[in-house]
This record gives C-alpha cells, sequence and structure tokens, in this order.
C-alpha cells in the first residue's frame, strides 16, 4: 500500500468536499462559420483540455464534414442554423471563422444571448459595422475580443514590454510587415480564397488581411491613441490572381510625434511578420514569434534573444478568452484583443480603404 504524506491528506479530504461547481469545467465554445481555416487553431487548442467545442454552425455540408471527420467528431455538434445552435447548446462563448462581413451578423445573433464572442482578426472593416458591434456588446454586456496570431508571439509583449519600459527612449518611427506570397499560391482552402478574394466579404485584399496587424500592434504600443491621419497606397500586382481586390498595401499612420508604415503583401517571398520600432535611444526588431534584435549604440552590432513561449493562458487565444469571459483576467482597453483598441483598427482601416479609393490622405476627427 502506498502511503501518502501526512499533510496531503486533509488537503485530499478537503477537495473531495468541494461542490462540483467549484470544480473547473472546460469553457463551453461554439463556433460560427468554418471557412477560415484559422479555426483549426481552436480545434487543435481543444486538445488541452482547457475548452470544448460544442456546437458548429455550418451551412456547408462537404466542408463541415470535412472538419468533423479530421477531428473525430460526429454530425452531433453541426448545425445548419446559427440561431438554433445558440438555443440549443447554450455556449458560454462563440468563435467567428467566416468572413468579416459576417461577424457583425454572428454578435447580432449572440449578443442578445448574453453569448460572449470572440472573431477572427479583424474585428470589421468599416465603421459603421464595428460601431453596431460596440453597441450590442455594451448594451447586453458581453466581452467582444478580435484574435491576431501576433497578440501570443513572445516578441511582440518583450517590444510593448520595451516601449513601456522607457528602453527606447520615444518612439518615433515604426515599421510593420505582414503577409506572404499570397492565399492562391500557399493553396489556402477553396472555401477561404472565395471569400478573401471578394470586396465585399473581405473589405478589400492584403490591406484588410494583413494591414490589420500593423494596426493593432501600433495602437496598442501608443496606448490607445489614435493616429491624426491615414494615407494609403495598394497595388494589383498579380490581377490573374486577384482581379477584384488589391494584393500590396502600404498605409501610413501620422500621430504628430511619430510615424508608423504598414506593409501588408500577399507578394512577399516567404512568410512575413516582423517588426521593427525605432526609438530616440534605440530599436527593436521582432523577427518573428521568438527571436528579438536590440541595438541601443550605433555601430554596434544587434544583440539577439531567443524568447520562451508565454506561460498560458497567455500563449492561447481561446484560454485566455474563457478567463476573460469567467472574470479571472481583466483586460484594459488598450490591450491587444480588446474591443477599444479594435475600434481604433477598423477607423485605421476605414480610412486606408478611403485613401487608397481617393488618393488622399484622411485625417481622423
Amino acid at each position: 500500500m502506498v502511503r501518502l504524506p501526512r499533510i496531503l491528506v486533509p488537503l485530499l479530504v478537503a477537495l473531495s468536499l468541494l461542490p462540483q461547481s467549484a470544480v473547473a469545467e472546460p469553457f463551453r465554445i461554439a463556433i460560427a462559420r468554418l471557412t477560415h481555416t484559422h479555426v483549426h487553431w481552436l480545434f487543435e487548442s481543444e486538445k488541452k483540455g482547457d475548452v470544448e467545442i460544442v456546437g458548429i454552425f455550418e451551412p456547408n455540408e462537404e466542408l463541415a464534414a470535412r472538419y468533423l471527420a479530421q477531428y473525430g467528431k460526429d454530425d452531433s455538434h453541426l448545425y445548419t442554423d446559427l440561431d438554433e445552435m445558440l438555443d440549443e447548446v447554450k455556449p458560454e462563448g462563440l468563435t467567428a471563422f467566416g468572413s468579416i462581413q459576417e461577424h457583425l451578423g454572428i454578435v447580432q445573433a449572440a449578443a442578445p444571448r448574453g453569448i460572449h464572442v470572440m472573431v477572427e482578426k479583424p474585428l470589421a472593416y468599416a465603421n459603421r459595422d464595428a460601431r453596431r458591434m460596440e453597441r450590442l456588446a455594451e448594451e447586453h454586456n458581453i466581452h467582444l475580443l478580435t484574435n491576431y496570431e501576433t497578440t501570443w508571439y513572445p516578441t511582440t509583449h518583450q517590444m510593448g514590454a520595451m516601449v513601456t519600459n522607457g528602453e527606447l527612449g520615444q518612439v518615433r518611427r515604426a515599421v510593420f510587415r505582414h503577409g506572404h506570397k499570397g492565399p492562391a499560391l500557399i493553396g489556402v482552402d477553396d472555401e477561404f480564397l472565395e471569400w478573401l478574394t471578394d470586396p465585399e466579404s473581405n473589405g478589400g485584399g492584403a490591406l484588410i488581411d494583413f494591414g490589420c496587424y500593423g494596426a493593432n500592434i501600433m495602437t496598442w504600443l501608443m496606448d490607445g491613441r489614435r493616429p491624426l491621419s491615414v494615407t494609403a497606397v495598394t497595388a494589383q500586382l498579380q490581377p490573374d490572381l486577384y482581379p477584384k481586390v488589391d494584393d500590396d498595401a502600404t498605409i501610413t499612420l501620422d500621430y504628430g510625434d511619430a510615424v508608423a508604415v504598414i506593409q501588408g503583401s500577399w507578394n512577399w517571398t516567404f512568410s512575413v511578420k516582423d517588426a521593427v520600432i525605432y526609438g530616440t535611444d534605440g530599436t527593436v526588431t521582432a523577427l518573428d514569434r521568438s527571436n528579438l534584435e536590440v541595438q541601443t549604440d550605433e555601430g554596434a552590432a544587434p544583440q539577439r534573444t531567443s524568447l520562451p513561449p508565454r506561460e498560458a493562458p497567455l500563449d492561447d487565444p481561446f484560454s485566455l478568452f474563457a478567463d476573460v469571459v469567467r472574470g479571472k483576467i481583466e483586460l484594459q482597453p488598450t490591450d491587444l484583443s480588446a474591443l477599444e483598441n479594435n475600434m481604433v483598427v477598423v477607423e485605421i482601416l476605414d480610412a486606408a480603404r478611403r485613401s487608397a479609393k481617393t488618393g488622399r490622405t484622411i485625417k481622423l476627427d
């Protein structure tokens, strides 16, 4: 017989007497659409046990069947009507993995039912939709989060800490580069490519798809400040592949005392997600998820650091979503996932679309 140390016995007895509700249960999460392939992230995250997928809304039954087969789920999880799914499974949270245009309708369905929502980036591409979602979230007292891949990069947060701590002096310039060689060439699913290259569903091409990252991070670094003006230039470098939308975008944000240049493209040679912050006393470069370079003396070689993964739940969007909903974590308005930050992101994207269309700089009121 194995004897437990005497100090553990009363602890185990006390735990056994706790009510069932005191034992943490997986966060009950549902999915609205499967046409954004970032949804694989949630299916993989479920394996850790923090969240449980309790319902999937997807009217494309062939697409749904592929996901169910891949992840070993039966069709009892599947619904072709969003309202029916929400009423039957009553999830704690709903995730949106369809087109950007669909985000408003998903929030309209979830908010009156008191169901919290996390959408895949960006929140919206038009101010009017973002404002309607904001009003719904406030009226029904729900959390409305936006998920970006770069939010979970250790380098993003180390870069932010250096700015906050004043290690770089005052930020004067920032350059963000995000994208890849293009959705058609990297072979995204047909269902994803269809809406990603449709101006009504996505609001644009690379400008929306990858311009949002720099807008999100810069808003965070500037502690929520809105730029004074937005100037954008777009191009179609592969019109045979993307005849309806831009595939290259450069967005310039003027803050008066700092400038940010956001380069979103479907024409990079390789996948790119990096950023450089130039301060009065030094620079920091987030090369990728884990590797960072810092230079504080002119002529000196940059010092490279490889960072470990962030600790749970700050390493996973769905674990964070669960802890925010359950009151374990309180988001600040400037946080990367927060609604307030992402309202500014939409302002920037909306202005960038207008600037690219008119050839004019757009001043934000």
